[in-house]
């Protein structure tokens, strides 16, 4: 999304450019990245509760991180790729396949300090085929709550980025790592 918009007007100012200097102007082939449309999740945040602001803040900051996937609210009467609650007890996200399953936003972690919208992002990530990289640091998304209470950035990495970008077919290749096995669940 950032990176297309980006990369469409750069195009169109080149293209303008070299007509203006006297230079051919061809219409270049689209980038990797603009042919390909992103693939839409739907997300249900009905019941996330009090953390319904900080779920949605979670997507978005997906939505600004990566090209390959795009997060949305579910609309009226559609079926949701990922549920959201809130309960209890410790975050935890139940992925069913890729882009799909549940996420628990616990109130036990936000009792005991942890950042709900880094706690939204970070079990998103695991929908989105992320496993918990543990311990790690607060730069690391993934590392949850290895990071401890002060740590409030709810961004992805680098390397997270490109490993989603990859898992959903993005112009960028797959890295090595491992994915959340299907039907496991990610207690953090």
């Amino acid at each position: 999304m950032h990176v297309r918009k980006l990369t469409g007007s750069f195009a169109a100012v080149l293209a303008v450019t070299l007509s203006l200097m006297g230079g051919q102007a061809a219409a270049a082939p689209a980038p990797v990245a603009d042919r390909a449309a992103a693939r839409v999740v739907t997300y249900d945040a009905s019941a996330s509760a009090e953390f319904k602001s900080a779920v949605d803040r979670g997507a978005a900051i997906w939505n600004e991180s990566v090209d390959a996937v795009e997060l949305r609210p579910v609309a009226s009467g559609q079926r949701a790729n990922i549920r959201i609650l809130a309960d209890n007890g410790w975050p935890r996200a139940l992925t069913t396949s890729l882009g799909n399953g549940t996420v628990y936003i616990g109130r036990q972690a936000v009792d005991q300090g942890y950042n709900t919208i880094r706690i939204s992002s970070h079990e998103l990530g695991h929908i989105l085929g992320l496993p918990d990289r543990k311990p790690g640091p607060c730069t690391s998304l993934m590392s949850g709550s290895s990071a401890g209470t002060a740590c409030t950035n709810p961004y992805p990495n680098a390397a997270e980025k490109f490993e989603v970008e990859g898992n959903f077919g993005g112009a960028l290749a797959r890295t090595g790592g491992v994915a959340v096995p299907l039907g496991a669940v990610v207690v953090d």
